[in-house]
């Protein structure tokens, strides 16, 4: 088994993920075609810098604007209130998401390197001198709602344009399931429809080039299983359209969900938006480094120096000791209940798969004194063990459970999309450590929204999606090996 490992003890970012990725092996042409082919006025650079005295490689994501602006080694501060008059470097690092409201949220796009960003932002930067400009947020809606959307693009935008560059269909999906993703964070925080969510165009551009990018570095390293060290989010405070907020940002939090964080070495922001949101996209594990031959490595750098605390990403590229065994640790709690009602027990497990779960059953059984109980049955990582047993105690009438650590053997997965009447829908196939497609199934969740959206049966939408799919990969062969 091939494994990714992230070690993220100066946190994650969109450009520190991409340097590493090059430095480790990947063709930076590989993901020049890719922004290419998203046709959206962009290039990248790549070039080798020095953080705390160790070289990395540090990619720039360019855009006409930002050649204007862009100087190699320079730091710079900014301080804007929202006039749209100023072009903005990559190193910027951040975009705008906002509903029909002129609602804005503050999403970084591509670098860390700063700790107080406001709405009015104050980024610190890779840049020797400094300069700011004005760009406030507060408009007074002077202007139309069109017109204040003429600058932003939608979700669904983004989206389209991801959806109909010529990519690998394995690049389209984890990129367009990043974005939805985001947009999903995004909307929840300023509690709006998803469908409202607007990304600043400038911001959207790095976006997209990091999330779709760093998809295709995964393709082209050909990872099996990702899996990373717990995340140095950093700290300070960052200012955003609800007023001051601590280090990580609300999109960030939001989007790491459960993975282990700490804070370590000077306040700045070192976990992004699109950090966060490529872990989720990669399906990351958060674990210890695993017994592996590394065959590769690559450091990515930030955008700026910190003395002490190197501001890099390393990515470990390697085979697992035993790859025929594609073994994980796995912890089974179980307890018997018997003085519970069935609308209790749903309503455990419903709250057990939020809080973690892989799986959860109910199983009837016999118990002493001939009295039936329900055996309830959790699958979890170990590091969830202790959430998920107090929440079994806390919930039912339980008074005593057992665990168990066991092995685990699990395909490979990823999302390939299909095309039906309806839109795309994602395909989850499992391979064998050979490749070979052996299971191939459409998602539920996506294929539930359809079936409401258009009023058709659930199962016509599935059974559609997987003749499309079948289709797909007999016509085309879609990566079948």
């Amino acid at each position: 088994m091939r494994i990714g490992y992230l070690e993220c003890f100066s946190g994650i970012s969109g450009d520190m993920l991409l340097g590493a990725m090059v430095d480790a092996g990947v063709l930076l042409e590989e993901m020049s075609k890719a922004v290419i082919a998203l046709n959206v006025g962009a290039r990248l650079e790549a070039r080798r810098v020095s953080r705390a005295g160790i070289a990395g490689t540090k990619v720039d994501v360019m855009t006409g604007e930002s050649d204007d602006n862009h100087a190699h080694d320079h730091e710079h501060s900014h301080d804007h209130p929202h006039s749209h008059d100023q072009a903005h470097s990559h190193d910027d690092e951040h975009d705008h998401a906002h509903g029909d409201q002129h609602t804005h949220s503050h999403t970084h796009s591509h670098g860390q390197d700063q700790v107080q960003h406001t709405h009015s932002h104050s980024h610190s930067h890779e840049h020797d001198q400094s300069h700011s400009h004005s760009h406030t947020h507060d408009h007074g809606h002077e202007h139309d709602h069109q017109a204040a959307h003429d600058d932003h693009r939608s979700l669904s935008t983004i989206l389209g344009i991801i959806r109909s560059a010529p990519l690998s269909d394995g690049v389209k999906a984890n990129a367009s399931r990043a974005f939805q993703m985001l947009g999903e964070a995004e909307a929840a925080i300023h509690s709006i429809p998803v469908e409202e969510v607007y990304f600043h165009e400038v911001g959207a551009v790095d976006t997209i080039v990091d999330i779709v990018c760093a998809a295709v570095g995964a393709e082209f390293l050909a990872i099996d299983r990702w899996i990373s060290s717990s995340l140095n989010v950093g700290s300070g405070t960052v200012d955003c359209a609800h007023g001051r907020l601590p280090v990580p940002a609300p999109a960030t939090l939001a989007l790491l969900g459960d993975a282990p964080i700490y804070t370590a070495g000077p306040p700045m922001e070192r976990v992004t938006p699109t950090g966060a949101t490529v872990l989720r996209m990669l399906n990351v594990e958060f674990a210890p480094l695993p017994p592996m031959r590394v065959r590769a490595s690559g450091y990515g750098a930030g955008g700026r120096d910190t003395p002490g605390q190197p501001n890099l990403l390393r990515i470990l590229v390697g085979e697992d000791e035993a790859p025929s065994q594609a073994a994980e640790p796995i912890a089974i709690l179980e307890t018997v209940v018997d003085d519970s009602t069935p609308q209790v027990l749903a309503y455990v497990s419903e709250m057990l798969l939020e809080a973690g779960a892989w799986d959860v059953y109910r199983v009837p059984v016999q118990m002493k004194k001939g009295r039936s109980g329900v055996q309830l049955t959790v699958l979890c990582h170990p590091d969830r063990l202790d959430v998920l047993r107090d929440l079994i105690f806390r919930e039912t009438t339980t008074i005593g459970a057992h665990w168990r650590i066991e092995n685990k053997i699990a395909l490979r997965r990823e999302f390939i999309e299909a095309s039906t009447r309806w839109g795309p829908v994602p395909i989850k196939i499992a391979r064998s450590s050979s490749g070979e497609i052996l299971n191939a199934a459409p998602e539920y969740e996506n294929c539930r929204k359809i079936a409401a959206t258009h009023r058709v049966p659930l199962k016509q939408v599935m059974l559609e999606a997987a003749r499309a799919f079948a289709q797909q990969k007999e016509t085309d062969g879609t990566r079948t090996n």
